[in-house]
């Protein structure tokens, strides 16, 4: 039974870091639309 139990933990580990970084991805995909760094980016605005 510990192997089950050892292995249900190190399964919750990577599913908060997989949703951690997930999340840390997104953040980062959100705040790159605000950003005024790529004007090719907007070139359909013309």
């Amino acid at each position: 039974m510990d192997f089950f139990n050892s292995a249900i933990d190190i399964l919750q580990t990577l599913v908060i870091a997989l949703g951690a970084g997930l999340g840390v991805w997104g953040l980062i995909n959100l705040l790159e639309g605000y950003g005024n760094d790529n004007p090719g980016a907007n070139a359909h605005v013309r």
